[in-house]
């Protein structure tokens, strides 16, 4: 079945995400082994900002990011559309429904952002990363993860079992099975590695990174706002 493109895909991402919220933290501790919250504080420290500095986490989902933001001594602010992640939300921060697309925000507005897991869901990468370009102050700095596949040959055939096969079937006994179906294929969505620092650099992060993760099963893609 070909992945949904466009409204279709937007769509249908909003109902996915409403339906697994119950059960998302459980089901992401339990196939992450842990190591989501590892990439989260990591993330988090790529940042470089001071205490006090306002972080827009974005697809924040249930708050993990906003949970260690305010930890870390940040103000920070999640914002996701979906309405039912939001009330699943296990943080203090302040919450808004929006479209990470179309950011209620004023420009350089934030002084950074972090975006957990998301980048493979929206419908246009390009336009996010302007809206980003639009909302962080320059010097302002951003951290997005996101799954990738590992570069070691041997490394990457165990994970493509486990990504493409233990994973659906984690999710499928936790929560929902077509959810947690889409998740591996989600990942054609993705732009190849390099193509993605490039539409970053375009956007006005000129020296935007990405670091390989937990021997690459995880990407972190770090910049900083452009001056001007």
């Amino acid at each position: 079945m070909a992945l949904p493109v466009g409204a279709d895909k937007a769509v249908a991402v909003r109902r996915m995400f409403d339906t697994i919220a119950p059960r998302y933290d459980l089901v992401n501790r339990v196939m992450t082994f842990g190591l989501d919250d590892r990439w989260r504080r990591r993330s988090i420290g790529a940042l470089g900002l001071r205490k006090g500095s306002l972080v827009l986490d974005l697809a924040t989902g249930t708050g993990d990011f906003c949970r260690l933001l305010s930890a870390a001594g940040h103000r920070p602010v999640g914002v996701d559309f979906s309405a039912g992640m939001l009330r699943a939300a296990r943080t203090q921060a302040p919450l808004v429904q929006a479209d990470i697309l179309r950011l209620p925000v004023a420009e350089a507005g934030a002084d950074g952002v972090t975006c957990g897991f998301a980048l493979r869901n929206l419908v246009d990468l390009d336009l996010f990363f302007a809206e980003l370009a639009r909302v962080v102050r320059p010097e302002g700095r951003i951290a997005l993860l996101e799954v990738a596949v590992p570069p070691n040959p041997l490394m990457r055939r165990g994970h493509a079992v486990y990504f493409g096969h233990v994973v659906p079937r984690i999710g499928g006994l936790l929560s929902d099975p077509g959810a947690y179906r889409y998740l591996p294929r989600s990942v054609a969505y993705l732009p190849e590695p390099s193509r993605l620092v490039t539409m970053l650099a375009r956007a006005g992060f000129a020296d935007a990174t990405r670091l390989l993760l937990s021997g690459g099963i995880t990407q972190l893609l770090v910049a900083t706002r452009d001056r001007g």
